[in-house]
């Protein structure tokens, strides 16, 4: 049988192979579906302008436009005569006299093919000579609407599988949720019960899993019903399951509406750790839906990873290694008990969280406990480590040596990058290979002290409060600040007190708990040590304007009225030390002009040489 194009030339050509081949020419048939591709509208022009519009891409392959067929229209028209064929022929030797188009396209549809996968072939596709035959080795496969290979449902169940024997096989309509064999999965890939005989006694049930929150009604809930069918049991210990994270206006994150920021930028921009811990202590670790918020990333990136950060780059500018290979003890000093009991602390409840799995519990006090560390440890203890205090250091070292752990399950970069500058010759190459908390022991955490500074940083904050409602700046010291309280603390922690608010003395009297009063009357020679202060501050921020670091060593020149010269002369040796430097000359100068009240000075700042 001969099918044929209904174009005059493949009807020719139809009738010279029918005489050839001694073919009763009522065997030739004229079938429409075989025609050249029909692009009317480009009629007189060359394909160069057809493929102007119409571009080799998978985009074109299925455009439609009213009048012109698509590649995908010729796939398909081809391919409904192929499969006529074999149904209403089969056995025959059909000869088809078609044209270039139709010949590749049918080809690539015997195969399944996909707009790429048929472009790609296009491509590289051997179009025929004039005249030139060859064989189409064709066998039906499951396809969808445009007779791309498609093994889903309904597709498959057209298709028959036929062994060697020429038995049939077709598939069975009533079978169970393919779910039902990812709940297997904890047994079934070790082959139990038929292998593995003791698989339940080493791996039954498991201890954790984790997945998101649509799979409590799939592989969650088939495992779990599994499960108890074969065994009486769950099949897992623990379980974490994840919401949904959604754009920041609460719509669901889509390609089309591109309303999700690229992960990749907010690696870049934040780090992955700021990420990690943004998600991880949310409610999305609840099976809540979170509204995703880049500003939350960024707050984790400065409050806790960049705090961080500048404590460990305090600690390396100034950093002692003979404090170091020696186990974490402190003795005397209170700021140094206190952060050591909030570090203990902190791995208590961290320690909590993570064996509840519960990771927003575990990341909770991650915040407060770096805002303890950076602006209360570090800042009343900045001093003491500049003048080489070695509890001090060790302490320091420590706080940010354990803290590595604390972030290892969490942040894991900023875990190795801290483990990486601070461990010692005895340490293992990686945090990641050392155990959890390994060298100290989270125990006797000193709530005592953990109480006692609470209550002085209370107080602190009233002073400040009285400071601001009276107006006067912290700079300016002030004779005293009565407490009402029922127990007096320590002097250890008034000491604290009185260097924190810049308070000369501090009374604890019987009254309302924590409440404060404070003396404003300023003193001549308060008023003095006030303009030292803010002479310092002024200073120092020279120094910060001019880039110098902590270690380099000024020189000063400063032109100044009577008063001023006064001012300098009587605080010199602690002015010299506040500002690091080596002289200060009072002289005719041009410098930055400060001005402190009624008094005027004119500083230039340069590195002593």
């Amino acid at each position: 049988m001969i099918f044929s194009s209904p174009f005059a030339r493949t009807r020719d050509t139809s009738n010279i192979v029918a005489e050839v081949l001694e073919i009763n020419k009522e065997n030739i048939l004229i079938d429409d579906r075989l025609h050249e591709m029909s692009v009317p509208m480009y009629e007189g022009q060359s394909w160069n302008e057809y493929h102007k519009d119409f571009p080799t891409t998978p985009e074109s392959f299925y455009k439609e436009e009213e009048g012109n067929e698509s590649y995908n229209d010729i796939k398909k028209r081809t391919m409904s005569f192929i499969y006529d064929m074999e149904s209403k022929y089969s056995g025959k030797n059909i000869l088809i006299v078609t044209h270039g188009g139709p010949t590749w396209l049918v080809m690539a549809g015997v195969n399944g093919f996909n707009a790429e996968e048929s472009l790609k072939m296009g491509n590289d596709f051997d179009y025929f000579d004039n005249a030139e035959w060859r064989k189409l080795d064709f066998v039906p496969l499951p396809h969808n609407h445009n007779y791309e290979l498609d093994l889903h449902r309904p597709y498959i169940d057209s298709i028959i599988l036929v062994d060697e024997k020429g038995e049939e096989y077709k598939r069975v309509p009533e079978v169970i949720d393919c779910w039902f064999e990812s709940g297997s999965m904890p047994f079934a890939q070790d082959h139990f019960p038929f292998e593995n005989k003791d698989w339940k006694e080493k791996n039954f049930p498991s201890g954790f899993v984790a997945e998101y929150i649509a799979q409590t009604r799939t592989w969650f809930y088939y495992t779990h019903a599994i499960s108890s069918i074969l065994f009486g049991q769950a099949p897992f210990e623990n379980v974490v399951t994840t919401g949904t994270i959604l754009a920041e206006d609460g719509q669901k994150m889509s390609k089309s509406k591109n309303n999700f920021p690229n992960p990749l930028i907010i690696a870049d921009k934040y780090g992955v750790d700021a990420l990690r811990f943004y998600l991880l202590s949310s409610p999305l670790l609840k099976g809540e839906d979170i509204n995703f918020s880049e500003k939350g990333v960024g707050d984790v990136a400065s409050k806790i990873i960049g705090r961080f950060d500048n404590v460990l780059n305090f600690y390396e500018l100034y950093r002692d290694r003979e404090v170091e290979d020696k186990v974490f003890e402190v003795k005397d000093n209170i700021l140094d008990r206190w952060i050591k009991a909030r570090l203990l602390q902190t791995i208590e409840e961290v320690n909590n969280g993570l064996d509840a799995y519960d990771l927003i519990q575990a990341t909770r006090p991650f915040d407060l406990f770096i805002e303890d560390l950076s602006t209360w440890y570090l800042r009343r203890s900045r001093d003491r480590i500049k003048d080489g205090d070695k509890e001090a250091k060790h302490t320091l070292y420590f706080v940010l040596r354990f803290t590595s752990y604390l972030f290892a399950p969490i942040m894991p970069f900023i875990a190795e990058d801290t483990w990486q500058k601070l461990k010692v010759s005895s340490d293992v190459e990686s945090i990641h290979l050392t155990d959890f908390f390994d060298g100290i022991e989270v125990n006797g955490i000193d709530y005592e002290i953990l109480k006692e500074m609470k209550e002085a940083r209370d107080i602190v904050t009233l002073g400040f409060e009285a400071r601001q409602k009276a107006g006067i700046k912290v700079r300016q010291p002030l004779t005293t600040l009565k407490v009402f309280k029922v127990k007096k603390l320590s002097n250890e922690y008034i000491e604290i007190l009185k260097d924190e608010l810049n308070i000369k003395n501090i009374e604890f009297t019987e009254g309302e708990e924590k409440k404060v009063e404070l003396d404003t009357y300023i003193t001549e020679e308060l008023k003095q040590e006030g303009h030292f202060r803010a002479l310092v501050r002024a200073i120092q921020d020279m120094r910060k304007k001019n880039g110098l670091n902590p270690n380099d060593f000024v020189g000063i020149e400063i032109e100044t009225g009577v008063d001023g010269q006064e001012l300098i002369n009587t605080f010199m040796d602690g002015l010299l030390k506040s500002v690091g430097a080596k002289e200060i000359k009072i002289k005719e100068n041009t410098g930055v002009v400060v001005v402190i009240d009624d008094l005027s000075f004119n500083i230039n700042i340069s590195l002593w040489s």
